[in-house]
C-alpha cells in the first residue's frame, strides 16, 4: 500500500470510528433515557430543561452543547471536528433513537435498557476520543476550567457535574440508580474501549490511543 492510500485508510477509519461512536453516543443516551433508571449528569439537565421548553432533549443537548462551546472563547479552547460534530451529532442520533424505541414498564427490560445503554455509551466514548478529532464540548469545558483554575481535573469534573445533576433535578430531570451507576462505571469502560478501539498511526509504529488533557476529563473520575 502506498504511503498515500495509508493515509487515505487512516483518515478514513478515524472518521468512521468519530461519526459511528458518536451515533452511538446518542443512541445509548436514548436507552438510558427509555430504562427511567436514571441518566448521566448532563443528560438529567438536559431532560429538565426539556420538560420546560417543550423541546426535544436531543434538541436541548445541541442548544446547550453550542453554548457550552462559547465558553471555550475565553477559556482558549480550540475546537476541533469532533468538537462540533458532538455538537451536532449527538442530539440528532438521541432523538431518532426515542422515536423509534418505544418506553418500556417491565422491570427486567428496564434494566436490560440501562445496563445497554452504560456500556453502549462506553464504547461509543471509546470509539469517538480515540479518533483524536478533539473532545466533545463539555470535557473541553472541564479541561479549560483546569487550566484557569489550577485546581485538578477530577474536582473541575465532580464540582461541574454536580452542578448539572442537581440544577436538572430541580427542573424534572432523572436521577436514579442508573446516574449512580454510570457514574461509577464509565470511566472503566470509557478506559477499556479506548485501548480496544486505538487507531494505529497512519506510518506504523506504537499505538496512540489518546492524548492530552481531553482525555483526562473522559477517564479521571
Amino acid at each position: 500500500m502506498s504511503a498515500r492510500q495509508s493515509t487515505r485508510s487512516h483518515l478514513t477509519r478515524r472518521l468512521t470510528q468519530l461519526y459511528g461512536g458518536l451515533l452511538l453516543y446518542g443512541a445509548s443516551s436514548a436507552l438510558l433515557v427509555r430504562s427511567g433508571l436514571g441518566l448521566e449528569p448532563w443528560n438529567v439537565l438536559h431532560q429538565g430543561l426539556a420538560e420546560h421548553t417543550g423541546l426535544s432533549m436531543g434538541a436541548v443537548l445541541t442548544v446547550v452543547g453550542a453554548a457550552v462551546l462559547l465558553l471555550w472563547i475565553p477559556l482558549r479552547q480550540r475546537p476541533g471536528l469532533g468538537t462540533v460534530s458532538n455538537v451536532l451529532v449527538i442530539g440528532a442520533a438521541m432523538d431518532a433513537t426515542l422515536a423509534l424505541v418505544p418506553d418500556v414498564h417491565a422491570t427486567a427490560a428496564r434494566i436490560a435498557f440501562l445496563a445497554a445503554g452504560i456500556v453502549l455509551n462506553g464504547a461509543a466514548t471509546g470509539l469517538y476520543i480515540a479518533a483524536l478529532f478533539g473532545p466533545g464540548p463539555r470535557d473541553g469545558l472541564m479541561t479549560g476550567l483546569n487550566r484557569r483554575t489550577g485546581l485538578s481535573v477530577r474536582l473541575v469534573r465532580t464540582a461541574v457535574e454536580i452542578t448539572v445533576v442537581v440544577t436538572g433535578f430541580a427542573l424534572g430531570g432523572t436521577v436514579g440508580i442508573g446516574t449512580l451507576l454510570y457514574a461509577v462505571t464509565i470511566g472503566p469502560l470509557a478506559q477499556l474501549f479506548l485501548r480496544v478501539f486505538a487507531v494505529p498511526p497512519a506510518s506504523g509504529g506504537s499505538t496512540v490511543v489518546a492524548t492530552g488533557q481531553p482525555r483526562a476529563a473522559i477517564l479521571r473520575r
